[in-house]
């Protein structure tokens, strides 16, 4: 595999070389498809439990609706369909543009359909609604991610990702606004028909911007053979790679310290007896905004000084947020305190998300790059969760806040120093996938 260049050229990397891709087509693109990506999501999140409760569903079966995140774990039992599976009639338009129209529709058909279901008259049917809706926005994430990756310049793999996490968040937070607004005044199933419109930025997207240049086709035949080769293809491509299971370890662990606190802030909060409103000013307001300058400037960073040297800043970023949250837990009720933890916090999972993002992109197989990035980033995901959900409570029981956080700061660590062994091993470019290596047109990776 060759070596892949991770900084623009010399020429481009002023301050305008680096805001610049901010504005090219491909980093657009990747913004719009991000609206449409975050709004099931939203469907079946908090805009769900608001419906529930004003329907007077009881608490507990509310919170069992939670189980219908649970398939966005699970797609990469089926993205590699997404990769292999040529469509009918609509596959003359290329396959990921055929795929992004046809799931768009089966996007819309789910959140309309959960829009006529009603929880108080069959709540069984209206469960099973909201599954659809979540496995249908799973399956537009195998889509979106792949067009994403694949329509992107190597280059442009930061920028994309920070503006993708950028268009999530405007499209979960619009969806769920819009739909909060109109059921005031219409009901619940009117604003769940209004809120299928948000798939279509992505639909739109795919027919104006075409087939992705970098998409490389897996085969053209159906046989078993090749049937076999579309779900096989994308694990056996990846393990043979030089440095295969240091990556996936490194996958599996690198936001466990992080996860594991994320978790238990709210607790924090509450135990110091900070008010509602300081809550909402700080964690919702300093931190969201903190959180978008962190996107913006992790895609700069990631333009200036490369891959390893920006994952590597990332992680320690991450680290060192979880050590604020001790010192605000030692200093107690602090307005300063908070806003520092927090703002700082947020600003790291911003420039973590971007980069690392744009890492795991990069290690992708055009040829399999649905199936890769599904795998890739339910494992970055599945494992934190599982692990820490079920101990971070008993271990700030045990321990209290301040050793808690310590003791995330040092769960972060295995994650630094694997990764930055993997750099100064040449691991990390051994490993990397097409979608971060230099094309044939020259363009270079971020």
């Amino acid at each position: 595999m060759s070596e892949i260049e991770q900084t623009l050229p010399a020429q481009e990397r002023g301050l305008w070389g680096s805001i610049k891709p901010y504005l090219e087509k491909e980093s657009l693109a990747a913004f719009f498809v991000g609206v449409s990506s975050g709004f099931p999501f939203a469907m079946i999140a908090a805009t769900l439990t608001t419906r529930l409760a004003q329907d007077g569903i009881e608490k507990s079966t509310i919170t069992a609706f939670s189980l219908a995140f649970l398939v966005y774990n699970l797609k990469p039992l089926w993205a590699w369909i997404v990769d292999g599976v040529r469509l009918p009639v609509l596959g003359a338009l290329g396959q990921r543009v055929s795929w992004m129209l046809v799931v768009g529709v089966l996007v819309m058909a789910a959140t309309i359909n959960l829009a006529l279901a009603d929880p108080k008259a069959d709540i069984a049917w209206f469960a099973l609604s909201a599954v659809l809706v979540g496995i249908a926005g799973a399956t537009f994430d195998i889509v979106i991610d792949a067009y994403r990756i694949e329509t992107l310049k190597p280059y442009q793999l930061g920028v994309g990702s920070g503006m993708s996490q950028y268009g999530w968040r405007i499209g979960s937070a619009g969806a769920a606004a819009v739909a909060l607004v109109v059921a005031a005044r219409y009901g619940w199933s009117i604003a769940y028909m209004t809120c299928a419109v948000f798939a279509l930025p992505a639909m739109l997207t795919a027919l104006l911007m075409g087939e992705p240049v970098r998409r490389k086709v897996v085969m053209e035949k159906k046989g078993l053979g090749e049937i076999w080769n579309s779900i096989a293809g994308p694990f056996a491509e990846f393990f043979k790679r030089s440095g295969a299971l240091l990556v996936l370890l490194f996958i599996l662990v690198h936001k466990i310290g992080d996860t594991l606190a994320n978790l238990t802030f709210r607790l924090l909060f509450d135990d110091l007896q900070f008010s509602n409103d300081e809550i909402a000013f700080f964690d919702v307001g300093v931190g969201f905004w903190a959180y978008l300058i962190g996107i913006f400037v992790g895609g700069v960073i990631y333009a200036k000084i490369g891959l390893k040297r920006s994952v590597l800043w990332a992680l320690i970023l991450m680290a060192v947020s979880n050590l604020s949250f001790a010192l605000l837990a030692a200093a107690g009720h602090s307005n300063l305190g908070m806003a520092g933890a927090i703002g700082f916090e947020n600003f790291a999972s911003g420039y973590g998300g971007v980069v690392v993002v744009a890492y795991f992109s990069a290690l992708c197989d055009l040829r399999f790059t649905a199936a890769q990035y599904a795998l890739i980033s339910a494992g970055a995901s599945v494992v934190g969760r599982f692990i820490t959900g079920t101990t971070a409570g008993a271990l700030i029981e045990g321990i209290g806040y301040v050793d808690f956080y310590l003791l995330t700061t040092i769960a972060a660590l295995p994650g630094i120093l694997l990764f930055w062994w993997m750099a100064r091993t040449g691991l990390v470019d051994a490993a990397m996938g097409t979608a971060g290596e230099i094309g044939e047109g020259g363009d270079r990776a971020a």
